[in-house]
C-alpha cells in the first residue's frame, strides 16, 4: 500500500512546478513556513485540512481538485 504522505508530496510537488513557483514563493503565498512545505512535499508531514486549503489557494486551485489529483495516484 502506498504512503500517503509520500503521494500527497508527490502532487504537490507536481501541482508547485507546474505553476513554476519555488517552495519558498509557495510558502509566502500560502502563509505556510517554507521548511514546513519542504517536509509535505518530502512526506514527512501529514497537512491539516486547513493547510491544504492555503495551499490550494497560493496554487490557484481548487481544494478538491488537489485530493482528486492524490486519489488517482493513491490508485495506482
Amino acid at each position: 500500500m502506498k504512503n500517503a504522505n509520500s503521494v500527497f508530496g508527490q502532487v504537490l510537488s507536481e501541482l508547485r512546478g507546474a505553476a513554476a513557483l519555488s517552495q519558498e514563493e509557495l510558502a509566502h503565498r500560502s502563509g505556510i513556513h517554507r521548511t514546513y512545505v519542504s517536509q509535505v512535499e518530502r512526506g514527512l508531514k501529514s497537512p491539516t485540512i486547513t493547510v491544504v486549503l492555503q495551499l490550494s489557494k497560493a496554487l490557484d486551485t481548487m481544494p478538491s481538485e488537489i485530493m482528486r489529483l492524490f486519489e488517482n495516484e493513491m490508485r495506482k
